[in-house]
């Protein structure tokens, strides 16, 4: 039997770096515990009335988020603060598939098109890699706002 898991990243600003990730992948961030979100309306501000309402004190307000995926199936993102920088590369990190089946030159203009769009975001580019068939596609080595390696495969 497989399992769900959920991915969390240390952050200095949880809101703003889920917000960042969502985006990055059309995600959603879930309404509060209980409250049942009107169409359109911004779970965050949901968030931000519940933790006034629950008596949360203001600078405990983002400490954590959450992202998940709309349809169900990529696992849900957690986000929680940290004091400590980061201060190494990751011992894990998240391949962003930006042009799956896509080979050569039309794969690579999808994944300059994706980090583009990202860096707009936030996101830093950090190198680009070729392909080398048959063992590589190519991909773009980029970082989140907070430094965060992940790929555009």
């Amino acid at each position: 039997m497989s399992r769900q898991i959920q991915i969390t990243f240390d952050a200095h600003d949880p809101r703003a770096l889920s917000s960042f990730w969502r985006d990055a992948l059309g995600y959603v961030h879930p309404g509060p515990p209980g409250v049942e979100l009107p169409e359109g309306a911004d779970p965050l501000a949901a968030w931000d009335d519940f933790l006034a309402r629950v008596g949360v004190p203001e600078d405990q307000r983002n400490t954590r988020s959450a992202i998940e995926d709309p349809d169900g199936q990529g696992p849900r993102l957690f986000f929680q603060q940290v004091p400590e920088d980061k201060v190494a590369k990751n011992r894990i990190h998240i391949d962003v598939r930006a042009a799956p089946g896509a080979r050569g030159d039309e794969r690579m203009a999808a994944l300059e098109a994706e980090c583009d769009r990202l860096v707009a975001l936030g996101a830093t580019r950090i190198r680009r890699h070729e392909p080398e068939p048959p063992m590589s596609a190519g991909f773009i080595v980029m970082a989140d706002p907070e430094g965060n390696e992940f790929c555009l495969d």
